[in-house]
C-alpha cells in the first residue's frame, strides 16, 4: 500500500470513529426521538474533527508503524485526543456560550478506546496470525539478561521466521525480575541457574544479552554456559548496536578472548596523537601479528606517512592492502622489504625516509627453534636490534619503541635471553641518547603467529587430542589489540630506557584454556581429550613481568607499570656479536646466559633508568 493511500484510509477511519463518538455519546444522554442535529452537535463535531486531525499530523500518528505499536505510541494517541478534546471544550466556551461535559467526557473515552483498539488491533492481528511463527525444528534457547537487549532478543527471535533460535526462558541476576514473565517467557532466576535450565527445558543455545557486560562478569557466567552441551554466544558490543553497524540479532560466539576476565587499557589518546599525529612513523616486521595490529592502531591517530618494513614480501603486501583499502584517510603508505640484520640498508631506510616513530616488532619469538638455533636469535634479536636501535639513534628519531616479551624476565630460553640483551641495547641507548628508548614487555598474545591458541584450535578440528606441555603450567595472556595499544600508549610516556609492562591480572593455567576451547567448540573434554607432552626445551612453568631488581609498585599510568633498574653488559654483548659465529649451540648459549645473569668475571655498573 502506498503512503498516500494508507494515509487516506487512516483518516477516513479516523474521520469515521470522531463522528460516531460524538453521536453516540449525544445518544446516551438524550433520548432517540429527541436526537437532532442542532448547531451544538454540528459545531462540536467539527471542531473536534479538525482538532482530531491536526493533533494526530503533529503526533505523526498517520506516519507511525502499528504493527510495532508499544506505550510509546498509546502515549501520543492520548495526548492528541486529548488536546482535541480541550480545543472543542473551548469551542464550546467561545461560540455556544455552554458546555456539555458530559457528552465531552464521553466523547474522549470512545476516542481512546476505538482509535487505539483499530491500531493496536492490527498489532494483535498480526502477532496472532500474520506473523505466527512455526517454531518447529528450531533450536530452543536461553537469553541471559531480561533487561532492554534480552528483551528485543527475544521478541526478534519470537517473531522472525527466518530465525533458527526459539527463546524459552530467561536468566538474570536481578531478583525483582525472578518468577516473573516478559513477552510470554519466564525469566527463571541468576546466572546460578544456567545449567539446571539447559538441562530441565532442552536448551540447545544460549544468548548472553548484556552488551555492556565487564570481562570479569562475562567469564564468571560463560563458566556457568560451558558447565552445559548448549552452545553459547553474545549479542553485539553496545556501540555496535548503538551505531547501527551490527543488528541486536547477530550474535557471535564466545571467543577464548572473552575468558581473561581483564577490562582493556583505556588509551590517552591525546598524548599518542601529540607524537604520531601528522609524523612520519615507521613499523619493522610489520607484516607479523603485532607488527600488523599496531599499523592498524597507528592509523587511527594519522600519521602523514608509514613505512611498513619487513623480511616477507607477502605479509608486507596484506597488511600494506589491508590499510589502503580499511582507512580513508590521506596516509602516504610505504614498504621495504629489508632483514634488520642487514645494517647498510636499515640506516639507507632510516636516512631517506627520516621516521619520527620507530616501532621496532621485527624478532624471532619461537622458543624451541631458537634452542636449537641460537645463531639466528642473536643474529635477529640481538643484532638486528642494535642496527635499528643506532640507525634511529643516528638519524635522530624521536621516539623509539621495541616490542620485548615475559620471556625476557630470568630467561630459560634462548629467545628471552636474547630479548633480555636486546633490552639491555635499548637501555643503555636511552641512557645518552636524544632519542627515546624504551621497551615494552608482553605475556602470551592471543592469536598471534605461533601462539598456543591457533594450536589447540587446529588439534580440536581434528578430532583431538589438546597437546599441554605441563598440568600446572600457567602464562600471562593478552589480546592482540590490548599489546599493540600498549605499544602506543608507551610511545607516549617514554622518557627514555624504561621497561613498561601491562597488569595482565592472574595468570591462567595452560590447561585451564584448552579446557575451554574444547567447550567452546561444543565438545567435552572425553570427546577430544588432553594429553601431557612434557615440557620443552626453553619453557618454565611460571612466567614473570618484572624480576626483584626491577620491580617498582608504582603505577605510571592505569595498568602500566614500569621497571625501575638495569645491568648494562654492553661490553660483553660487543663481544658476543663479534664471536657468536665462531661458536658451537651449546657454549653459544650458555655464554648468552651467562650475560644475562651476570656470570662473567668482570662486574658491570649498575644503571638507573630515568
Amino acid at each position: 500500500m502506498t503512503y498516500r493511500r494508507r494515509l487516506a484510509y487512516l483518516m477516513l477511519i479516523d474521520s469515521i470513529i470522531v463522528l460516531t463518538s460524538i453521536y453516540v455519546s449525544n445518544l446516551m444522554l438524550v433520548p432517540p426521538a429527541q436526537l437532532v442535529f442542532t448547531p451544538t452537535l454540528l459545531i462540536s463535531s467539527i471542531s473536534l474533527l479538525i482538532c482530531h486531525h491536526l493533533f494526530a499530523s503533529y503526533y505523526k500518528l498517520y506516519k507511525r508503524v502499528w504493527k510495532y505499536a508499544s506505550v510509546g505510541e498509546l502515549v501520543s494517541i492520548f495526548k492528541a485526543i486529548t488536546f482535541s478534546i480541550l480545543i472543542t471544550y473551548l469551542v464550546q466556551v467561545a461560540a455556544l456560550q455552554a458546555v456539555y461535559h458530559r457528552t465531552l467526557i464521553i466523547t474522549w473515552m470512545m476516542h481512546i478506546i476505538l482509535i487505539g483498539g483499530v491500531r493496536f488491533s492490527w498489532r494483535l492481528y498480526r502477532d496472532s496470525h500474520i506473523s505466527k511463527v512455526d517454531n518447529s525444528g528450531k533450536k530452543r534457547t536461553l537469553i541471559v539478561g531480561a533487561g532492554a537487549a534480552g528483551t528485543m532478543v527475544a521478541r526478534q527471535l519470537k517473531h522472525n521466521q527466518e530465525a533458527e533460535l526459539y527463546p524459552v526462558a530467561f536468566i538474570d541476576d536481578d531478583a525483582t525480575k525472578h518468577k516473573l514473565e516478559l513477552l510470554g517467557i519466564p525469566v527463571l532466576g541468576g546466572r546460578e541457574k544456567i545449567e539446571k535450565a539447559v538441562n530441565n527445558l532442552g536448551i540447545q543455545n544460549i544468548i548472553i544479552a548484556i552488551p555492556s557486560l565487564s570481562k570479569k562478569e562475562l567469564n564468571q557466567i560463560v563458566t556457568e554456559c560451558n558447565k552445559t552441551r548448549a552452545k553459547a554466544q553474545i549479542v553485539p558490543m553496545l556501540e555496535d548496536l548503538m551505531t547501527g553497524k551490527i543488528a541486536v540479532s547477530e550474535f557471535r560466539d564466545v571467543q577464548v578472548e572473552d575468558l581473561l576476565g581483564r577490562e582493556p587499557v583505556e588509551l590517552d589518546t591525546s598524548a599518542i596523537a601529540d607524537y604520531i599525529t601528522g609524523n612520519t612513523v615507521l613499523i619493522t616486521g610489520a607484516g607479523g601479528s603485532i607488527g600488523s595490529e599496531i599499523c592498524r592502531q597507528v592509523t587511527k591517530f594519522s600519521p602523514s606517512r608509514m613505512i611498513l618494513l619487513g623480511h616477507g614480501e607477502n605479509s608486507i603486501y596484506s597488511i600494506e592492502m589491508e590499510l589502503k583499502s580499511s582507512h580513508t584517510n590521506k596516509i602516504e603508505y610505504i614498504t621495504e622489504i629489508a632483514d634488520i640484520q642487514d645494517r647498510d640498508k636499515i640506516f639507507k631506510i632510516m636516512e631517506q625516509h627520516k621516521p619520527s616513530v620507530v616501532f621496532h616488532a621485527a624478532a624471532h619469538k619461537h622458543v624451541p627453534l631458537m634452542e636449537r638455533n641460537p645463531e639466528e636469535a642473536v643474529k635477529n634479536n640481538v643484532i638486528g636490534t642494535k642496527n635499528v636501535a643506532e640507525a634511529a639513534d643516528h638519524h635522530g628519531v624521536g621516539t623509539f619503541v621495541m616490542i620485548s616479551t615475559d620471556k625476557a624476565v630470568n630467561p630459560t630460553s634462548v629467545m628471552g635471553a636474547t630479548k633480555r640483551l636486546a633490552e639491555m641495547i635499548i637501555q643503555d641507548l636511552g641512557q645518552r641518547s636524544r632519542t627515546r628508548f624504551v621497551a615494552v614487555r608482553f605475556g602470551n598474545v592471543l592469536g598471534s603467529r605461533g601462539s598456543v591458541i591457533p594450536l589447540f584450535k587446529e588439534q580440536i578440528r581434528k578430532g583431538g587430542p589438546v597437546t599441554v606441555t605441563h598440568p600446572d603450567m600457567v602464562r600471562y595472556f593478552m589480546t592482540i589489540p590490548e599489546a599493540s595499544r600498549l605499544v602506543l600508549q608507551a610511545g607516549a610516556l617514554a622518557k627514555g630506557g624504561e621497561i613498561f609492562v601491562l597488569d595482565m591480572g592472574e595468570p591462567v593455567k595452560i590447561v585451564d584454556l584448552a579446557k575451554n576451547l574444547i567447550r567452546l567448540f561444543g565438545y567435552t573434554e572425553e570427546e577430544i581429550g588432553i594429553e601431557f607432552s612434557g615440557i620443552r626445551p626453553g619453557e618454565k612453568l611460571f612466567e614473570e613481568l618484572l624480576n626483584d631488581n626491577e620491580v617498582h609498585e608504582e603505577q605510571v599510568y592505569p595498568k602500566i607499570y614500569v621497571g625501575k633498574a638495569a645491568l648494562n653488559h654492553m661490553q660483553w654483548i660487543d663481544r658476543l656479536i663479534e664471536n657468536y659465529k665462531e661458536q658451537a649451540p651449546i657454549p653459544l648459549r650458555e655464554e648468552i646466559m651467562d650475560i644475562v645473569f651476570d656470570r662473567k668475571k668482570v662486574k658491570p655498573e649498575l644503571v638507573v633508568v630515568k
